[in-house]
């Protein structure tokens, strides 16, 4: 057993010497740690670059599950995205609308969609250099559902609700009780759905009934359901609904990696490894 890699400046660098220190007296390299598998570390790329290798169990099984979603799922197929920024998805988005029937846009990032179609956000969260992106997004040829009213303070810092038209000084922080209706309808309607990233700020109960009845539809609905790590599997097991659904991703940020490019560094180091002709 080693001390956290990460304290070496070695592993995020991938510096060959610290890869050998990690090498040294070991016979047979096993990844099964997919939610650093998009991480190009010392831990990750370098062992298989000599070493006989093989992937583990679990990052067989999310390959498994996360290949299939994006080249032959059950539809209709349904993304579920929230959290914070559309900038750090855009490009999973951008993959999704090639595979998926219908989008769902919560969390923060609905903003900025939201501003893309000239509706005004107060005070919210929004990208302003990404407006023009969600305007091409919303032209595209995929459904993009996003939120019909909004929860949040408004702007004496008062709990409101809204409808999408946000007036100055408010901040919306969920989504409404309307759009998490039509969400969980949606949802429930699909066949198989991917879900990464909260509706709103789950962590204040006053915020977090929208990422509860995403959650909860994950868990009634029939079809086959992923979630994709990150704060998306926190929300689950907050609300107990961890062991619901069908798959959990233990990685946040390979799950959408993965999903947009289809390949990780450490899947195509495993791919390298001396044992693989």
């Amino acid at each position: 057993m080693l001390e956290n890699l990460r304290f070496n400046p070695g592993e995020e660098a991938n510096d060959p010497n610290f890869v050998a220190k990690l090498v040294d007296g070991i016979d047979i390299y096993v990844n099964d740690a997919f939610g650093a598998a998009h991480r190009s570390h010392a831990s990750i790329v370098g062992p298989p670059k000599t070493l006989p290798s093989a992937a583990g169990r679990l990052l067989q099984r999310e390959l498994e599950v996360l290949s299939e979603l994006r080249s032959n799922p059950k539809r209709p197929f349904v993304a579920v995205l929230g959290g914070a920024k559309v900038s750090d998805k855009l490009g999973v988005i951008q993959a999704l609308m090639k595979v998926v029937d219908q989008l769902v846009i919560g969390g923060g990032m609905c903003f900025t969609f939201l501003a893309a179609k000239n509706l005004p956000i107060g005070d919210s969260l929004c990208e302003r250099d990404q407006i023009d992106a969600c305007k091409e997004l919303l032209s595209g040829d995929v459904p993009i559902h996003l939120p019909e009213d909004i929860v949040g303070l408004d702007s004496a810092g008062d709990f409101a609700t809204f409808g999408v038209r946000l007036p100055d000084g408010a901040k919306g922080l969920d989504i409404g009780p309307g759009s998490a209706a039509a969400f969980a309808d949606i949802i429930m309607n699909a066949r198989s759905v991917f879900w990464n990233g909260p509706m709103g700020m789950f962590e204040d109960e006053r915020f977090a009934a929208g990422t509860r009845t995403v959650a909860q539809a994950m868990a009634d609905t029939k079809a086959f359901t992923v979630v994709g790590g990150g704060d998306s599997a926190a929300a689950l097991a907050q609300f107990g609904l961890d062991k619901e659904v069908d798959h959990v991703s233990t990685g946040g940020g390979a799950s959408l990696e993965f999903l947009q490019l289809g390949d990780l560094p450490g899947l195509v180091a495993l791919r390298g490894a001396p044992n693989v002709k």
